[in-house]
Parts: C-alpha cells; sequence; structure tokens
C-alpha cells in the first residue's frame, strides 16, 4: 500500500469524480483509476462504485475513508514537525477560532506574534465550537481558541486567557436604551435575536436568562455575528453578546448596556490535543499566547 494511492482514494472519495480529480492533482485519469485498481487489488474490496460519469463509495470505502485520511494527516504531520524541528522558525501553524473572536483577538494575537516571528505562516479556520474541539482531537488544525474552553473533554489540554462580560444589544431607538445598566429579567418580554440552537452563545444566551428567571421569546435566529447584530439594528430583538465583539465597531442604530445581574461572562482560552506531541512553531506559539494574555491581564 503506498501513500500515493491513499492520497487518489481519498481525492477520488471527496470529489465522487476520476476525471475532475486528475484535472485538480495534474495527474492522468487513467494513472489514478490504475493506482485505485491495485489498491483495491491488495485490500481484497471494492471501494467505488460507477454512478453514470460519478463514482461513490461503497460501503467498505466509506468504511476505509477516515481511516486513509487519518494516515495522510499523520505522514503530513510527522514531515511538518521534522521541518520544524531543522527550522522552528519556518513553520506553518493551522489555528482554528469561532466568530466572536474573529475581529479583535486572533488578530491581535496573531500580530503581535509576528512581530517576533515573522516567517512562521499560518492557515486560520473559522469555525462553530464543536467543529473546532473535533478538528483538534483529529489533527485538522494544530489548537483553537474557545470561549468559554469545555470544562471537561478527552483528549483536549486547555489554557484559560481571560474571562469576558456579555452585555445586551438594544436598538437605539428602544426603550431601555438610555439606561445605565439592565436587570437581565427586565427583558423577559422582550423578542430575543440569538444564534441557532447548537451553537455555544445560543447555549449562553438561554442559560442567562434562565437564572434571572426566565425562558427568552426567541424572534429571530442569525448565524453569524454581523447577522445578529443586523437584526438588532432594524430593531427585531434584543440580544447579549461578549464585550470582546463590540471593540472594533458598533453596529448602527444599536446602543451596549452592562448587564447589572446576573453576572454573565464566559472564559476565553486556547486547545490542543493532549494525545499528540506539538511540532516545535505550534509549541512555540502556545507559550507566547499564555504569556501575551498574562501581561494584558496585568495591566487591565
Amino acid at each position: 500500500m503506498e501513500l500515493r494511492q491513499l492520497k487518489y482514494f481519498v481525492e477520488v472519495a471527496k470529489r465522487e469524480h476520476v476525471s475532475e480529480t486528475a484535472e485538480v492533482l495534474h495527474v492522468a485519469q487513467s494513472a489514478i483509476s490504475r493506482q485505485i485498481a491495485n489498491l483495491e487489488a491488495e485490500l481484497g474490496v471494492q471501494l467505488f462504485e460507477r454512478d453514470g460519469r460519478n463514482v461513490r463509495l461503497t460501503p467498505v470505502g466509506r468504511y476505509f475513508l477516515p481511516h486513509a485520511e487519518t494516515v495522510l494527516r499523520a505522514v503530513d504531520h510527522a514531515k511538518q514537525q521534522i521541518d520544524e524541528y531543522l527550522d522552528p522558525e519556518q513553520g506553518t501553524i493551522k489555528i482554528g477560532f469561532p466568530s466572536s473572536l474573529a475581529s479583535h483577538t486572533m488578530p491581535m494575537v496573531i500580530s503581535a506574534f509576528k512581530e517576533r516571528h515573522p516567517n512562521v505562516k499560518f492557515h486560520l479556520r473559522q469555525g462553530s465550537y464543536r467543529f473546532l474541539i473535533e478538528a483538534v482531537k483529529k489533527r485538522e488544525i494544530d489548537l483553537a481558541f474557545l470561549g468559554p474552553v469545555p470544562p471537561e473533554e478527552k483528549g483536549i489540554k486547555k489554557e484559560i486567557l481571560f474571562i469576558e462580560s456579555f452585555a445586551v444589544l438594544l436598538p437605539q431607538n428602544h426603550r431601555f436604551a438610555k439606561k445605565e445598566s439592565l436587570l437581565l429579567n427586565e427583558l423577559r418580554h422582550e423578542p430575543f435575536v440569538t444564534f441557532p440552537a447548537g451553537y455555544i452563545l445560543h447555549k449562553i444566551v438561554l442559560d442567562a436568562c434562565k437564572q434571572a428567571g426566565f425562558s427568552p421569546i426567541i424572534s429571530s435566529e442569525g448565524e453569524d455575528l454581523d447577522a445578529i447584530k443586523g437584526l438588532v439594528s432594524a430593531g427585531i430583538g434584543v440580544t447579549l453578546l461578549p464585550e470582546n465583539t463590540f471593540y472594533d465597531t458598533m453596529p448602527r442604530f444599536t446602543v451596549k448596556i452592562p448587564i447589572s445581574m446576573p453576572d454573565v461572562k464566559r472564559n476565553v482560552g486556547i486547545i490542543l490535543s493532549d494525545y499528540h506531541e506539538p511540532a516545535p512553531s505550534v509549541k512555540v506559539f502556545y507559550e507566547f499566547v499564555k504569556q501575551f494574555f498574562s501581561v494584558l491581564e496585568r495591566y487591565k
């Protein structure tokens, strides 16, 4: 079994089309077909079946796919580590992050790190809470920033970097818009705009309202911060968002008001796999991030 065979198999499985895969990989279609046939002969099973002009995985092919992907990731990781042991300053770090940290935290950290390590490269990937945790476990990314960090998650090493409060975002013509602070319970009859169920910020809003003694009336949902802020700006409802999302700009026609009770907060931290030794450049970045936020917290 050759790595080339596994690579061709995985790429064809993704595209379900041999000629399209050949075009992307700049390899002859016949070469891809031959290598997959050799792989099937060695395994003694059929991995693909014809579906018109396309191909699709057989049941055993679907079973084999994640194992092939794991092997290829392991080889890529090993090669990355070897390259970085030769020169850690030439490494590439794959980082995941949620949308709530995209506009302020991520640019700030990476910019500061690049001042000291200008030749280190980054691959950045935005994703949902659960996706980022699983991506770290599978080594699809090296580490991820999360808020909050998972309290108990097997195979994950975590470090809390800072704690941040949530604030209420209201339309500027709202009856509470002039208040200096709000009891969350004062919003019990208001329509809420939230992320959909399954998003961590959706859960935080529900938990906070429950703590305040009510269940929020959810009138609308948005899948990114701009959508949520835009719905509030349009007067569709109110929402709760972490302070980190307000640093750069306030949405037009809205006001932000602190919550006096309950104390709605989240921790923000960084996670990486506890199963695998990180590459040298990842170690350097991890230690830098911990020190960076330690200094920020001291001077707050």
